[in-house]
């Protein structure tokens, strides 16, 4: 590790106090954080400490003009117990992508890592062993400049926090199709960014949709409202005749890892592939012909997370039971097999957690 990062221990974990096979997506959290400033043109101090609140001016520019964003991470446990990540350098690299949409500092890539690592080996314990569990990892990045005036922050922090998860969806999940409300995913948006504004966004379409008796909403494109973008929290598929189509990433859509992933593991076993603009008029044909067989979402979070139906205007379209579908259920058993070390990576996806080499505090 290049970076000396300053630890400080707990006195005491908690960890004793978490049951395992009951855990709530997002309110759990494990000891510690990592921590780094981002003063006079350079990032400084980076430290793990405690987990715990923090101190924050009424004027931080984050809370009045939105200079926020965010990562999904997880780390899971291979079969021998050892503590491993998924793809981390594509969440670091994915991280600064974001920042440069909101005029934010990148943060080094070895940086990023180093403190992650660093973090994870000293909180492995806190990683379920459950399949299918995992330590969701949250890093983040906000605008500090006690300053009232509408330009960018010339000072940030940055922070990756964790927490134990168990499944993000554990049942199917019910899509409405918005045609009313619109996200900030334009060609030239910020739709590409992990942005914490387009998530604000799309919480009231999410809630008039559950109020109806849907999970989650299907977003169309915001110019037409005719093309397939993704749903709330994940990247969408669809399988039609036997062919699986995904939204072609078009500037107004997430990046997924977890979408790249899947539709590598799916072109090396030969399936047919496309991503292209889908319509959701087409969706709609192909489930009147019978031809729609599988619609399924891909995150971090949900890893991936089938669709039971979908409601579009006065057409609902009720999917085949999960017994019945081969693709999704292969993409989620390939990506937990290769986070469990059950199935072999060839792709250099998996990479085990190193311990620190820092200077410890406390």
């Amino acid at each position: 590790m290049k970076y000396n990062i300053r630890i400080t221990k707990v006195k005491e974990s908690h960890l004793s106090e978490v049951d395992f096979n009951n855990i709530p997506f997002g309110r759990v959290f494990s000891d510690h954080m990592f921590v780094v400033d981002y003063k006079n043109g350079e990032w400084i101090d980076p430290r793990i400490e405690p987990f715990g609140r923090f101190g924050i001016h009424p004027a931080a520019m984050a809370l009045h003009y939105g200079q926020a964003i965010f990562e999904g991470m997880k780390a899971s446990k291979s079969y021998d117990g050892k503590p491993m990540l998924f793809r981390p350098e594509r969440h670091a690299h994915r991280i600064n992508n974001s920042a440069r949409r909101l005029c934010m500092p990148e943060i080094p890539e070895d940086l990023f890592l180093d403190g992650l690592h660093a973090l994870i080996a000293i909180d492995s314990n806190w990683i379920p062993a459950q399949e299918g569990s995992a330590l969701y990892i949250r890093p983040f990045m906000f605008a500090n400049d006690e300053f009232i005036g509408v330009r960018p922050s010339e000072s940030y922090k940055f922070f990756i926090i964790t927490g134990p998860v168990g499944p993000y969806y554990p049942k199917p999940v019910s899509l409405l199709v918005e045609e009313k409300y619109a996200r900030c995913a334009v060609k030239g948006g910020t739709g590409e960014a992990k942005a914490a504004g387009n998530y604000a966004g799309s919480l009231l379409p999410a809630k008039l949709a559950q109020e109806k008796g849907y999970d989650q909403v299907m977003w169309l494109d915001s110019n037409e409202f005719k093309y397939v973008q993704e749903v709330g929290t994940m990247n969408i598929f669809f399988v039609i005749d036997g062919k699986i189509i995904t939204p072609a990433l078009d500037g107004g859509i997430l990046q997924g890892i977890t979408r790249d992933s899947i539709l590598k593991i799916f072109r090396e076993k030969g399936f047919q592939v496309e991503e292209r603009r889908i319509t959701i008029d087409e969706v709609a044909e192909a489930y009147k012909a019978g031809k729609l067989q599988e619609v399924f979402g891909a995150g971090t979070a949900a890893i991936v997370s089938h669709v039971s139906r979908i409601l579009y205007g006065e057409l609902l379209m009720e999917l085949p039971p999960v017994e019945s579908r081969k693709y999704g259920e292969l993409a989620k058993a390939e990506i937990n097999g290769l986070r469990s070390g059950r199935i072999k990576d060839t792709h250099g996806w998996i990479v085990p957690v190193k311990s620190p080499v820092a200077m410890k505090v406390g």
